[in-house]
């Protein structure tokens, strides 16, 4: 695909949905949801039961609040199981329902190459960070903001601009000192519409993700000339 990166000059993408899609073999849309109908069953829980058991800690563990080993401590001690059992478990859920989105990871590896910053921002609790942010899969990117690591989570403000600070901070690196990012040349793509408002408020561009397909064609019309 050809691009102009004089409109846009760093893109940031979210993970889950967009980075990691559901795998082929799933027919729930909702990955997270499916994801947790699955440990539900393993757990002989209903839906409702199962996000009463690790809602608070789980909760608590996307915005950083708490630890890896509090959190998991806390749910097995909900569901009455033991904590090695519990996170081989749910990795072994991610692991079902996510699969990594190769044809994007490549996209973005082509822009980092063509000096555009590349970044991800994603909310992810300590356990699915571990499947569907793995270092080897995120070290290509100059900018990775992982929800549990700074205690922030979208479509909480604070998170976006702590995005727009460090994009700029590094494409003062790549560049040089004197060279200044707009907030407009920096987009940013999720699958979520109410994650992408506060990104656009803060005059960021934003394209909400269905597919590869979608995407690649929203993409090549925003940085048209």
């Amino acid at each position: 695909m050809k691009f102009k990166k004089k409109v846009i000059k760093a893109v940031v993408f979210d993970v889950s949905g967009v980075l990691q899609l559901g795998t082929p073999n799933s027919k729930l849309k909702q990955r997270h949801l499916g994801v947790h109908e699955y440990l539900a069953k393993k757990f002989n829980l209903d839906l409702d039961s199962w996000f009463d058991s690790i809602d608070t800690p789980y909760s608590n563990s996307i915005e950083g609040k708490i630890s890896e080993k509090q959190a998991i401590k806390t749910i097995s001690k909900n569901l009455n199981t033991n904590q090695k059992k519990l996170e081989k478990i749910f990795i072994k859920a991610y692991k079902k329902f996510f699969r990594k989105n190769k044809i994007l990871y490549d996209f973005a590896y082509k822009l980092k190459k063509k000096s555009y910053v590349i970044g991800i921002l994603s909310d992810q609790w300590h356990l699915s960070k571990k499947v569907l942010t793995p270092k080897k899969d995120t070290k290509i990117f100059n900018i990775v903001i992982i929800s549990c690591d700074v205690g922030l989570r979208k479509p909480n403000p604070e998170i976006y601009k702590l995005l727009i600070k460090k994009v700029k901070t590094k494409k003062k690196e790549i560049k040089n000192k004197s060279h200044k990012i707009k907030n407009k040349e920096i987009l940013f793509i999720d699958n979520r519409e109410w994650n992408l408002t506060p990104a656009k408020k803060l005059g960021m561009k934003a394209i909400l993700f269905k597919n590869n397909k979608q995407f690649f064609k929203e993409f090549k019309k925003l940085t048209k000339n």
